[in-house]
This record gives C-alpha cells, structure tokens and sequence, in this order.
C-alpha cells in the first residue's frame, strides 16, 4: 500500500484520536486527496528533525490514520482530527518535489485481544484520570478499560514518556507486555 506519511512528534494508535493543524501546502494537498480518494495516511514519530521542516528523519513503524473531522480553526488554520486504524511498518519511504514523504506500507498482525490482568488494575484507574481533562474528554473517544489494548494504547499516546519510550512502546506486539513496561514506567515517573 502506497501512502502518504506525516512525520509528527506525536503519536496516534489504533482507535485514538489526535487533532492536527495543518498549514503547509504539501499538507492541506496531502487532505484534498486524502479526502477526494476515502484513503487515509501513516502518522510516524519524528527521530529528527522538525514537523515544518524539509528533511526528517522517522520511525518506521506507525498508524495508519483516517480523517473523521475537519474544521478551519479560529487561527485561520485547518484543523483535522484523526483516527488510528492499524499499525503498519513502512518498508520504504522517499520525498516528493512537493516535499511530501510517502512510503510503501504493510500492515502489522492485528495484537491480540486480551483483558487487564488484576496486577495491573491501577493502570486503568490512571486512564480514567486522564480523560477527565477536557481536551482529551473533547476528543469522544470509545474506551474498553477491560481491553490492555486500548488501556496501554491510550496510556501510550497520553503519558508524558519521551520519544524513545513511546515508541518503543508502539513497536511492541504483545499487549500485556506494554501494559508492564507502562507500570514501570509509571512507579519510575512517581518516585522521580
């Protein structure tokens, strides 16, 4: 599958929602077609380099997203919100002339669904804090807090974690194992 990539230093998986602000020409294009063609495109983490830059240097493994709204912001910008659909590994990338990154994709085996193991049962408590914040609350998103999927997904995406670890946790496979190293993370960031 050939598809459009956006670098970001953010992340999105499957079922998430993250809200986007697109400004440059390369991208509002990239939406035109993204809508006109009902396809979607692959959000990466950014290794280096900036979202607005030229040259960027990305993970290869990503999701590939679905625009489910779009708005112009108060800002003057186009605001998208989008939805993650499946992970997939990007088995090649090169940059149009319109500075556009594209790559060919193939999806990733779907992870197995799995209840939140007893041992983990603050994890779920954490989350439910979190989509108290009402930007996150905005987002409208469906929450199975029994499913380690969606748990270590959504602890995934909003825990202050650095690059490195976030992605780490985007490549494992095996949900019980990103719920145990997100409990370790979690006892770290409480006892720094």
């Amino acid at each position: 599958m050939n598809v459009p990539l956006f670098p970001l230093n953010s992340i999105v998986l499957p079922r998430g929602r993250i809200p986007l602000q697109l400004f440059e020409p390369r991208y509002i294009d990239m939406l035109t077609r993204c809508l006109k063609e009902d396809r979607g495109f692959v959000v990466v983490l950014l290794q280096e380099g900036g979202e607005a830059g030229r040259t960027a240097a990305f993970y290869d493994i990503g999701t590939y997203v679905r625009i489910i709204d779009f708005q112009q912001l108060d800002n003057g910008l186009l605001g998208i919100t989008v939805e993650g659909e499946s992970k997939v590994s990007v088995v090649r990338s090169w940059q149009q002339e319109d500075g556009l990154n594209v790559g060919d994709v193939e999806c990733l085996i779907e992870e197995a669904e799995s209840e939140v193991p007893e041992r983990f049962g603050e994890l779920p408590s954490v989350l439910k804090a979190l989509f108290r914040h009402p930007v996150i609350r905005d987002l409208n998103m469906d929450i199975d807090y029994g499913d380690a999927r969606d748990v270590g997904w959504r602890l995934t995406e909003l825990l202050p974690l650095d690059k490195q670890e976030k992605q780490k946790l985007v490549e494992l496979q095996d949900p019980l194992e990103r719920l145990s190293r997100l409990q370790g993370l979690l006892e770290a960031l409480e006892e720094g």
